[in-house]
């Protein structure tokens, strides 16, 4: 089985701006794509990490010092896998006593010893039978 690598890393802000002005301006990491919500208001900005890995700051959903997993901070780390590694690694997972707390069409979400949130992501190789992202 191949080793994972860095995929990309999730930071949830509380100004989405000024971590664009800060990550792309400051830092020099070209932007790869922006997203909005459901109502067109900005929520997400991709930022190019090299070596294909991006940052996704994302726009927190609570406000600050209160640290859930959608408040500001570090929000979770993405190894990349192979797409047909997905079950391999499920049950690589399952027989360490880790559990999948979630998954999306792309990733599988769990947490390290201290809580963190990690995940093993093959974006954009979707998996047909997980659910929608």
């Amino acid at each position: 089985m191949t080793p994972p690598a860095v995929h990309h890393l999730a930071v949830v802000v509380a100004d989405l701006a000024r971590a664009e002005a800060f990550y792309a301006g400051v830092l020099g990491l070209p932007v790869l794509r922006r997203w909005t919500d459901d109502a067109g208001q900005p929520r997400s900005v991709w930022l190019e990490l090299g070596g294909g890995a991006f940052l996704a700051a994302e726009l927190a959903g609570a406000p600050a010092p209160t640290r859930g997993d959608t408040a500001p901070g570090w929000h979770f780390v993405a190894l990349g896998i192979a797409g047909d590694e997905r079950e391999t690694w499920r049950a690589r997972l399952a027989a360490a006593s880790v559990t999948v707390e979630r998954e999306s069409a792309y990733t599988l979400y769990f947490r390290d010893p201290d809580g963190n949130l990690v995940g093993l992501s093959h974006w954009p190789e979707a998996c047909a039978a997980s659910p929608k992202p």
